[in-house]
């Protein structure tokens, strides 16, 4: 029930602002302490505007990826992926973990979480380039997805709820002889939803019905009733106000979505090279560092462990021996 999930008492905001905010926050820490370590100034780094346009541009290619992907990718998973990627950098800088690698983990992580069973190698068939390399980015950062979205894995997505409203649609609302002409049109805008920040303002029964009511818009159809009489009843009236205009304000993010403009995203991506954070960046040789000084640490303390367990076989198989003889 989303009423009671994680999803509502840890993941929901009352406002853009809200949102804006922390995502301000992220921008300043990072800013802050590379800026101290590393002696350079603010304008040596990305703005936050700058992150939300990078954000932008990556969640474009996340939903080509999983567009793309084979075996053919259930809307759950799609849906999870965006609110893990989503969630991730209210709390997080491009600067510090680069949007291409935390999209392909996010994605794998939700194949886990909604059931839809490809392993590791399958996955990665459907990257392009170093599959290999892939691999390894995603397991690194699995771990730590899974840390920064407070191990708070269940997703709401508004597609079940569209179900539920069609069923009901078909049962209670006469007017409309075949709720499923309005399906195309509700894909649409819930396709287009995606790129808003609603999954974190919005419960899922809401963006459910604003698709459901932008729908039979497109169709010509009126289910004003069955929102008003139907679902509201006479108890619900005095809510049905607040629920108006939730699904305008709905409405409003997916009408205002533009696309991140390109010639601003070359230089902030060439920007990014620069400022990034390095113990983060697979290509670079700060990073090999650590990763080869975690193998050496994790080799050695297999060895310790395994010269502990034979130093007390030995001292096992000396008092069997002493016993032996005694007897």
């Amino acid at each position: 029930m989303f009423s009671s999930s994680t999803q509502r008492k840890n993941w929901m905001f009352n406002s853009e602002q809200d949102l804006a905010n922390l995502r301000n926050e992220s921008n300043r820490n990072f800013v802050n302490d590379h800026g101290h370590k590393e002696g350079k100034g603010p304008s040596d780094f990305l703005t936050s505007a700058d992150e939300r346009i990078l954000c932008k541009k990556y969640e474009l290619y996340l939903r080509e990826f999983c567009r793309k992907f084979q075996p053919s990718m259930p809307r759950s998973v799609i849906g999870t992926s965006f609110i893990y990627f989503k969630r991730f950098y209210l709390h997080n800088s491009v600067m510090e973990y680069h949007p291409k690698e935390i999209l392909v983990t996010c994605v794998y992580l939700a194949c886990k979480v909604e059931e839809f069973n490809v392993s590791i190698t399958q996955f990665v068939a459907n990257v392009n380039g170093n599959r290999e390399k892939a691999m390894d980015i995603i397991l690194n950062n699995e771990l730590l997805l899974i840390q920064q979205l407070s191990y708070n894995l269940t997703v709401h997505n508004p597609f079940r709820p569209v179900e539920g409203f069609l069923i009901d649609i078909k049962t209670r609302c006469t007017n409309i002889s075949d709720p499923q002409r309005l399906r195309p049109a509700i894909d649409d805008f819930l396709d287009r939803c995606l790129f808003t920040d609603a999954c974190l303002l919005y419960a899922p029964s809401q963006i459910a019905l604003t698709a459901i009511v932008y729908a039979a818009g497109k169709m010509q159809e009126n289910i004003n009733d069955y929102v008003t009489d139907v679902l509201m009843g006479t108890d619900g009236k005095d809510k049905l106000n607040k629920l108006i205009e939730s699904l305008k304000n709905i409405r409003t993010l997916v009408k205002n979505l533009e696309p991140p403009p390109k010639d601003q995203i070359r230089i902030i991506e060439k920007k990014l090279d620069k400022c990034r954070n390095q113990e983060n960046n697979p290509d670079s040789q700060i990073y090999k560092r650590k990763m080869q000084e975690m193998l050496n640490a994790e080799e050695d303390r297999s060895a310790r462990k395994y010269a502990k367990i034979a130093e007390q076989q030995r001292l096992a198989d000396e008092q069997l021996v002493g016993s032996t003889k005694l007897s």
